[in-house]
């Protein structure tokens, strides 16, 4: 009988590097929190229209790529895509516009897009993502920057390009829109089926498209800094400055439109050179139409988005540093039933003392289990037979260097364990801070 094999598009992330994804989930969070960044969860599914309104029809993700399907009473729903939508959707449904502002929150969460999987790209992804509202000062496009350039420096990964833009507002766009009409139309014996649809409908879009020889004609199209108003020119002039007083070098790139509907002025990307062709890393920007055209007040927004495989692709091609894996703090071998019932009753205390204690649960022989203690890379052992249940001691034996030391079989073992573990971390800090000299 064949086996199943996962769904195309999506993989398992194993306890081997699982580690690292806990590692990375709990610093972009821990970062966010110093901004005052507060969790959100949010269901993953939503209904349908939500992203046909939000996310935008023009865009990619709705006309192509949403997992979208009927539940039993009939109603379209779809796995969510991104994450933007679904903060406006709970904030305007809960009426979190109400309490002060700016309102804050972030999360970790799975989203869901139908496209060719790709490395860094797949079906099923991650993201960690920001959202703010309430502010249309530059200084609230600053700070968010910021955060991405603080989490991403915290993980170790530097020598990523800041890309800033500025697609001004909804007047700004009408202007562009048909300066880009009129450029594009000379142009659409070239543009594929697809861009020629957005011409008429929204044709910055265009400038998103992936196809060769549409970007060959986007790089001569009309730029949108060269159409945006005073308003939107004097906010786009306030990031830069504020991010050139934070310190945070950046690039202007005009052709910077992200590929979502709901972006107004600012947008961004951190794009690294380390991964091939999908090198954005991080992208986002101010978002200030939504919540209105969701049904809630009209509310300055902005965020990002953050893929959580293609940035640990980057950490890994950057060499960026990672935790240890956890390891078993001691492991205890049992040689006969009665032995196994002292070695039960001993890693249930020090389990409830914080400590990560195995003992054998396949009736292995003392070989098997020592084979087996040294692929957990338990730190310590101890070997319990009849001598040591009659004495009621055993040798506490350190995995690292064969040495040992007589401690007692009950709840005294707990301190002379805690004892060890407190010197194995002070030498390792010792050496630490030496090798800094």
């Amino acid at each position: 009988m064949n086996n199943i094999p996962a769904v195309k598009g999506t993989r398992d992330v194993l306890p081997s590097e699982a580690y690292r994804w806990q590692h990375v989930e709990k610093t972009l969070l821990e970062t966010a929190k110093c901004f005052g960044y507060d969790e959100i969860r949010l269901p993953v599914f939503e209904y349908t229209e939500l992203f046909q309104r939000g996310v935008g029809d023009t865009t990619d993700v709705v006309n192509k790529e949403m997992y979208t399907f009927n539940d039993k009473g009939d109603r379209s729903v779809t796995l969510r895509p991104e994450g933007t939508a679904g903060v406006v959707r709970a904030l305007i449904e809960h009426g979190i516009y109400n309490e002060p502002l700016p309102f804050k929150c972030t999360y970790i969460q799975s989203c869901y897009r139908y496209e060719r999987p790709q490395a860094g790209r797949l079906r099923e992804f991650h993201q960690f993502g920001v959202e703010c509202f309430g502010s249309a000062l530059p200084t609230a496009d600053a700070e968010l920057i910021g955060l991405c350039d603080l989490a991403l420096k915290n993980l170790g990964v530097t020598g990523l390009t800041l890309y800033l833009n500025s697609i001004g507002c909804g007047d700004c766009r009408d202007d562009y829109n048909t300066a880009l009409q009129q450029y594009f139309v000379r142009h659409k014996t070239t543009l594929c089926e697809t861009c020629i649809d957005r011409l008429e409908r929204n044709p910055m879009r265009i400038l998103d498209c992936k196809c060769p020889a549409c970007a060959a004609v986007a790089k001569n199209a009309p730029v949108i800094l060269d159409h945006i108003c005073p308003e939107c020119s004097a906010h786009f002039e306030g990031v830069k400055q504020y991010l050139r007083m934070m310190g945070i070098g950046f690039k202007v790139n005009p052709r910077i439109v992200r590929g979502l509907d709901y972006y107004t002025r600012t947008v961004f990307e951190f794009v690294s050179g380390d991964i091939g062709a999908q090198g954005t890393v991080c992208g986002g920007g101010r978002y200030d139409r939504l919540c209105a055209e969701l049904g809630g007040p009209d509310l300055p927004a902005l965020g990002f988005a953050m893929g959580i495989e293609r940035l640990l692709m980057v950490m890994e091609a950057k060499e960026a540093p990672f935790p240890e894996r956890a390891l078993c703090d001691i492991y205890l071998a049992p040689m006969s039933m009665p032995a196994l019932n002292t070695a039960m009753t001993l890693v249930k205390l020090l389990r409830d003392e914080g400590f990560a204690a195995e003992t054998d649960l396949c009736g292995r022989s003392l070989k098997a289990q020592m084979k087996y203690c040294g692929k957990l890379h338990a730190k310590y052992c101890i070997v319990i037979g009849e001598d040591e249940l009659n004495a009621g001691r055993a040798v506490l034996k350190d995995m690292s260097d064969g040495s040992g030391q007589e401690v007692p079989l009950g709840e005294g073992l707990i301190q002379a364990v805690y004892d060890n573990l407190v010197k194995d971390q002070f030498d390792e800090l010792t050496d630490a801070v030496e090798g800094l000299i």
